[in-house]
């Protein structure tokens, strides 16, 4: 057990880094791989790991400092060192590593020159070349962004394409001006070094045989010179096992075209990948504009507010843009303004309300008799009674047991609006899509007065004459599928409400009744509930209570 340094690693050409974050404090116990500091130069953002168990006796930087390979960042006390042994064997791998590198380098460079072509202008020279993955001394990479696309300008340093390692993201910049040609890699693709990732066409501003004879020159130079060929400008041939993909769809590389200013470390841009956040829009409030994770989980929680409250003009994330017509014939249809405004209610209610949804069953077999037989009298004076209105008679019942059923939560969801009133909206299938007219009143209104009145609503829902007050004012709602089949379902709950009851269709089943069994007519009932507000227990005694009322026809009047 002895004391180890921590240093700056080996930072390749890009020089010196600034320390943004630091992520520790002195006399704290680290374990091995755990970050210490975080630095980022003008190409990458590197974690820097701490290789040790032990406690971290001495932090020599703080955020700001400027430090390069090799700079002392760190003092670990108590910390298993490797035998010298060790250090030897990796001191021969190192070696062995940096002369396979300098071979990958004479090899690349040899062919990094794809093709060469005259030039228009007299005394300028066209050619092709691979721009590739250097050594990142991290061995394989993701490459997680791509920044530019085929037909693309692109000027010296402009960022090609974003790679990500298990400790870094890696910005690779275009060594040349250029004119973008072919791109040899897509999203998701595990690279290493050496790896082709781009294709452009250079001009050279001198004559051919000017460029052949100093390339030739060039050639020789580092035959003759180990120090030149380590020196020399790295440029790397096409990998055999990378894919010629450059048909990648446009919004890849749209959707991230202003990203390559953009600070942020592996920890953020996987989260960001992950939530489906384009870091463009998200204001960093790290070092640098740096894009922190805190500052994409504010992004987020913003947008959600946005779409709760119905202020957002546009999808909480960008959607890629998908040619469905490549895959087969199609037809682009208009939505109603009905199912437009639908979409945007009930994907309100979604992100604002957390679901739950509750399923029982009601006998309702001396109800439908009693429902059946007294139909045939309120015939004769224009009445159709269903039994929806039975279900709107019952729900008013069940809400004055349950008080919490029949509520609202505030803006800031921190009070509960108890309401006094019983108004129920009832969902009406129309040609354009579902619209919910409200009942008002109906604790005041017979079983007779609602079915009149449900009546009424459906025949102006139908002939699209529904005013916006036939629409306003539920205290909860009733979704009915018994008409057309089904067991069960889940409805979304109709904000500011905070439950619906959804109804599946009846249907006969055995129930065991003193000591036998017998067919009994069973109605299927599905209560979703905000759970902010309502707790299963509430919500298994509200359809249990409903049941109840539904199944003794005598707590119930015409």
């Amino acid at each position: 057990m002895a004391a180890v340094d921590i240093v700056v690693p080996d930072l390749g050409s890009d020089g010196k880094a600034e320390v943004i974050e630091i992520l520790v404090q002195s006399g704290t116990q680290v374990s091995k791989d755990q970050i210490i500091v975080v630095l980022e130069s003008d190409k990458a953002t590197l974690e820097i790991p701490c290789e040790f168990e032990g406690v971290l006796s001495e932090l020599l930087v703080k955020v700001g400092d400027q430090v390069g390979s090799g700079d002392l960042l760190a003092r670990l006390e108590n910390a298993e060192q490797k035998t010298a042994k060790n250090n030897n064997s990796e001191n021969k791998e190192s070696d062995q590593t940096k002369a396979g590198d300098a071979n990958a380098k004479k090899t690349a460079s040899a062919n990094s020159e794809v093709q060469t072509s005259p030039a228009q202008n007299f005394g300028q020279t066209e050619k092709t070349i691979v721009e590739s993955v250097p050594d990142t001394g991290d061995g394989e990479a993701e490459l997680i962004e791509i920044h530019v696309k085929v037909g693309d300008e692109v000027q010296q340093d402009s960022i090609l394409v974003v790679l990500e390692s298990d400790k870094a993201t890696l910005e690779i910049p275009a060594s040349r001006s250029g004119k973008v040609t072919k791109i040899l890699v897509k999203p998701g693709d595990k690279v290493k070094h050496g790896v082709a990732l781009v294709e452009l066409l250079v001009t050279e501003t001198e004559k051919n045989t000017e460029v052949k004879n100093e390339t030739k020159s060039e050639t020789k130079s580092e035959e003759k010179s180990p120090a030149a060929r380590n020196n020399a400008t790295q440029t790397n041939a096409p990998s055999a096992t990378a894919k010629n993909t450059a048909n990648i769809p446009k919004t890849i590389s749209e959707n991230f075209s202003s990203n390559k200013n953009i600070h942020a470390g592996p920890a953020a841009r996987r989260l960001a990948r992950e939530l489906g956040v384009d870091l463009s829009k998200v204001q960093g409030s790290g070092p640098k504009d740096r894009i922190l994770k805190d500052d994409i989980k504010a992004y987020v929680k913003q947008n959600l507010n946005k779409v709760a409250t119905g202020s957002a003009s546009s999808p909480l994330f960008d959607l890629p843009e998908i040619d469905f017509s490549k895959f087969g014939a199609v037809e682009t249809q208009a939505l109603s303004r009905i199912k437009k405004v639908s979409a945007r209610n009930l994907s309100r209610s979604w992100v604002n309300i957390p679901h739950v949804t509750q399923f029982d069953e009601a006998d309702i077999t001396e109800l439908e008799a009693f429902r059946k037989e007294q139909a045939e009298t309120l015939k004769q004076q224009g009445i159709k009674l269903t039994l929806l209105a039975f279900l709107v008679k019952a729900s008013v019942g069940a809400l004055k047991e349950f008080p919490a059923f029949n509520a609202s939560l505030d803006k800031n969801a921190e009070n509960l609006i108890l309401k006094k009133y019983f108004n129920i909206g009832v969902a009406v299938d129309t040609p354009d899509g579902l619209v919910v007219p409200v009942v008002k009143e109906a604790n005041n209104k017979s079983i007779s007065d609602i079915a009149k009145e449900l009546a009424l609503l459906s025949e102006k829902a139908r002939d699209k004459k529904l005013m916006p007050q036939d629409m306003q004012g539920a205290c909860f709602s009733i979704s009915s599928l018994g008409g057309i089949g089904g067991t069960a379902f889940t409805p979304i709950v109709n904000w500011p409400e905070v439950a619906i009851l959804g109804v599946s269709r009846s249907s006969m089943k055995p129930v065991y009744i003193e000591q036998k069994f017998e067919p009994r007519l069973i109605l299927p009932l599905s209560l979703s509930y905000d759970h902010r507000v309502i707790d299963g227990a509430a919500a298994a005694r509200f359809t249990r209570y409903l049941s109840e009322i539904l199944s003794d026809i005598r707590k119930l009047s015409l």
